[in-house]
């Protein structure tokens, strides 16, 4: 009789409490290839490649370490298709006296768990997973003290708890808690960017691309040119590389664009972490260390900690507490479709077309082309906040939806009623301008606010504002906008509807089944 230890996708850390305590020949590690995690949304050809690769080559791992692994291949002609089918089986198929799995990171899989006990015939042991920060007890913990959920306050208790960027005295190192004001700062001409270190595909992950161009093919994004890190090893050489020739600036240049740079001062460690290949807090010590180090500005290694152990946390802690009802939010009661251009990038918004090609080419975007082009879009013009959800979800290779949903729902699309955030995060075609050189090579023209040619921003962002006033023109963050919008002339408020409706009117809806089949 031994013990089975599912091993979910995003669960590929040799340090998972399920492995602990327990002697490898007491207990049988199940790894699950399932068609329902491939296709419950139709994810991006090289998320899906970079799960299986990276979950192919932890078994081997575990096997190495003296573990017994029963591996369930996506291809086995016995394979159920389900979490709660190919566990059922191996409970059988190893006369397993007892379940035990750390809890997972998302609500459907939760669920789904949640019935195991009952139909498996044996004990389930869901056991926290501690490679977070910040546990779900003490996140309610902190929230249920609290009038609102600012984060700022959140990431100062993750500074005190983590001890970095902190000083003997535990007063935080030079003085403030957050430098994002000097984090935004404009492209320059003339900038070398490092690009994130790219891993050759070895003959696994060669076999697992094969079987999803051959299964996967007709998904949204690219397969050739797969990089990224599929082991531990691998992830660790990435956080050396990022830490060593973009740490530095990745301060100051955070909120960037620049066309055909794809990657400027990022880290792209964000899959490896969401997998398990690193953990958060080895990755903020990195950054912490660096500065420490004399190797990186105070800035830069604030702006990244505050990222790993401010806002990832952050976001894990506002969605076990707010959902299940928070995945059907909309409270601005935005109704639109998504327009086809979040698929096909055909679009002549060059920071839209630039955004989606990137998301197309690596199933990647930063933060701010995610947050202030794609995201700022879709709710300036009232797209419906769970197709945007599910698009993100899509696209992305470090999406899952304890993350991706309460970025969507709460930051990007103000779904929540500003229980994440005290503000929408709006802008026009001068935020754009300001920060990117997408502007000057647009066939809008970012100086006119309204008629043909005009940057389609500058028109929604005004025409958002107004079908809003009523929810907004009270909130103190947003006084300044709103007494502008009063001094305009009836003629002017007018003219930027009007544009609004024109532009809105001419965007074509996605497909049926781009996300859902």
């Amino acid at each position: 009789m031994t013990i089975l230890i599912p091993v979910l996708g995003d669960q590929l850390s040799h340090g998972l409490a399920s492995l602990r305590d327990v002697a490898p020949d007491e207990a049988v590690v199940l790894l699950m290839e399932v068609a329902q995690e491939t296709t419950y949304v139709r994810h991006h050809q090289r998320k899906i490649a970079l799960i299986l690769s990276a979950m192919r080559h932890f078994a081997d791992e575990l096997r190495a370490a003296g573990w017994r692994v029963d591996y369930i291949r996506l291809d086995d002609p016995a394979n159920t298709g389900s979490f709660t089918g190919e566990v059922a089986r191996a409970v059988k198929r190893h006369a397993a006296r007892a379940v035990r799995i750390v809890e997972p990171g998302e609500w459907r899989v939760k669920e789904m768990i949640d019935g195991w006990a009952g139909s498996l015939g044996v004990p389930v042991e869901v056991i926290p997973d501690d490679r977070f920060i910040c546990s779900l007890l003490e996140f309610q913990t902190w929230a249920q003290s609290r009038n609102d959920l600012v984060m700022e306050f959140f990431y100062r208790e993750m500074r005190r708890k983590t001890g970095l960027l902190m000083t003997a005295d535990g007063k935080p190192e030079g003085g403030r808690w957050n430098l994002d004001k000097e984090n935004r700062a404009p492209p320059k001409r003339g900038v070398n960017y490092p690009e994130p270190l790219a891993v050759a595909p070895d003959a696994i992950t060669r076999e697992v691309m094969a079987l999803v161009a051959a299964r996967f093919g007709d998904h949204f994004g690219r397969l050739e040119g797969f990089a990224l890190p599929v082991t531990a090893a691998q992830a660790r050489r990435a956080l050396t590389h990022f830490v060593r020739t973009a740490l530095p600036h990745f301060g100051t240049f955070q909120d960037a664009m620049v066309t055909g740079q794809d990657w400027l001062f990022h880290s792209w460690l964000s899959p490896a972490i969401n997998l398990g290949l690193l953990t958060p807090l080895e990755v903020a010590t990195a950054a912490a260390q660096a500065y420490t180090a004399g190797d990186v500005p105070l800035n830069a290694a604030e702006g990244f900690v505050r990222q790993i152990i401010g806002w990832r946390e952050y976001v894990r802690g506002y969605y076990w507490l707010e959902m299940p009802e928070v995945a059907d939010a909309n409270a601005l009661g935005a109704t639109r479709a998504l327009p086809d251009f979040y698929w096909t990038g055909d679009t002549d918004m060059l920071c839209v077309a630039e955004a989606v090609r990137n998301t197309r080419d690596h199933g990647y975007a930063h933060h701010i082309q995610r947050l202030m082009v794609l995201g700022n879009f879709a709710m300036l013009a009232g797209v419906r906040p769970q197709e945007v959800a599910d698009w993100f979800l899509v696209v992305y290779a470090d999406a899952y939806e304890w993350v991706e949903l309460p970025n969507v729902i709460g930051m990007s699309q103000h779904a929540d009623g500003g229980r994440m955030a005290t503000k929408p995060y709006a802008g026009g075609g001068a935020y754009i301008d300001r920060m990117s050189d997408h502007c000057g090579a647009c066939r809008y023209d970012v100086k006119k606010k309204t008629g043909e040619g005009a940057c389609p921003f500058n028109a929604l962002y005004w025409d958002f504002l107004a079908r809003h006033e009523r929810r907004f023109a009270r909130n103190r963050r947003m006084a300044n906008m709103y007494a502008t919008w009063n001094r305009m002339t009836p003629d002017t408020r007018a003219a930027y509807r009007d544009s609004a409706a024109a532009f809105l009117a001419t965007l074509a809806p996605a497909r049926p089944g781009w996300a859902r089949s």
